[in-house]
């Protein structure tokens, strides 16, 4: 997706990005990105969830959004190799371009990428403490899978092994 005024609406989500350039993620991308990760991620520690595998195995479900030179937004994703799913493994926006749409015009674009590799659904996940990443997946239309938690979150138990439940999402494409 090149070069478009996009306003539109991602399950409930108004959209609103200018001349928003998607690319695949190159590997000076990939690099800024990891200079970049405080700014990104504000300040949490999350180097250990950007493996060089998303870009060089997966590098064609690896999308920026560039403002000039400087990575403005990004996406990891990958098609998953037992089911016909597409599954978003970051996203990520810069804080200064925070609030544009940018991250749901990503993940729309994903799911154009995985509908044409033949994936049915979509699938995220994320801790049941993250209460940002929750609202944000939410408002995507994802559905939370599991069952309720002590706080009243879905989640499935021991997604990433005994004592860690995990905030699954999946959304049909």
């Amino acid at each position: 997706m090149l070069g478009r005024d996009v306003v539109g609406s991602t399950g409930g989500a108004t959209v609103r990005a200018m001349n928003a350039a998607i690319s695949n993620c190159t590997q000076q991308d990939f690099t800024q990105i990891l200079d970049g990760l405080a700014d990104f991620w504000d300040g949490r520690e999350v180097r250990h969830l950007h493996h060089p595998m998303l870009i060089h195995e997966f590098g064609n479900s690896a999308f920026v959004i560039r403002e000039g030179a400087v990575v403005a937004a990004y996406l990891f994703g990958f098609i998953s190799q037992v089911e016909p799913v597409g599954y978003v493994h970051l996203i990520a926006v810069r804080g200064s371009a925070r609030r544009r749409g940018l991250g749901e015009l990503l993940f729309g674009h994903f799911v154009e990428h995985a509908r044409q590799q033949g994936c049915l659904h979509t699938k995220a996940i994320t801790t049941p403490s993250n209460a940002g990443s929750i609202a944000f997946h939410k408002s995507l239309g994802m559905e939370m899978l599991g069952e309720p938690n002590a706080d009243g979150i879905p989640v499935v138990k021991d997604y990433a092994g005994r004592g860690a439940p995990r905030v699954v999402f999946w959304k049909a494409i």
